[in-house]
């Protein structure tokens, strides 16, 4: 597996991989279109995150086998504000025939290196669904803390859902 920052030329293997995987995300996921996973619509968005890459806003990563056929996971770094605050929120992903193998947390770590590396922020911020044992398990094995609880934080698959709040702190700052 390597990990690789979105271009818009990934537009097909990540259309391919929401639709194959939507009913598998949907439990975490706000409601959306069914346009929304289409081929011109993920073409528009890469096209869009190339941008707020381009001015320092957020960092879009997939883990893909070798030859970048299809994507196994994915994980993004978004709302990234500078000043006092140098912190960011971190959204992830897997595919569903990838689960409890060890590509999450490798995507995800490469995303917290480039994170406090190359962006030079402070915190990086991921939340999880309270049930969500899977994802507290990871965000704990990198070495997030929990911080607290916020209740109806989220819509997510139509219903506002709590959830707990995590981070992590660039130590190296």
């Amino acid at each position: 597996m390597k990990v690789i920052r979105t271009r818009p030329h990934h537009a097909p293997i990540v259309a391919a991989y929401f639709a194959e995987n939507e009913s598998h995300l949907r439990p975490w996921s706000p409601l959306v279109p069914k346009s929304h996973h289409s081929l011109d619509s993920w073409r528009r968005r890469l096209e869009e995150r190339e941008l707020e890459f381009e001015n320092g806003l957020s960092a879009h990563f997939i883990g893909t086998d070798d030859e970048e056929a299809h994507v196994i996971g994915t994980c993004s770094l978004s709302n990234v504000v500078r000043g006092v605050f140098l912190a960011c929120h971190l959204g992830y992903s897997v595919a569903q025939r990838y689960e409890g193998q060890g590509h999450m947390k490798k995507i995800v770590a490469h995303a917290i290196g480039y994170a406090f590396d190359q962006m030079g922020l402070h915190r990086i911020m991921a939340n999880h669904m309270p049930d969500n044992e899977r994802s507290a398990g990871l965000l704990q094995s990198l070495g997030f803390h929990r911080e607290g609880y916020a209740r109806d934080y989220l819509m997510i698959n139509g219903r506002w859902e709590d959830h707990v709040l995590n981070a992590l702190i660039n130590n190296k700052q």
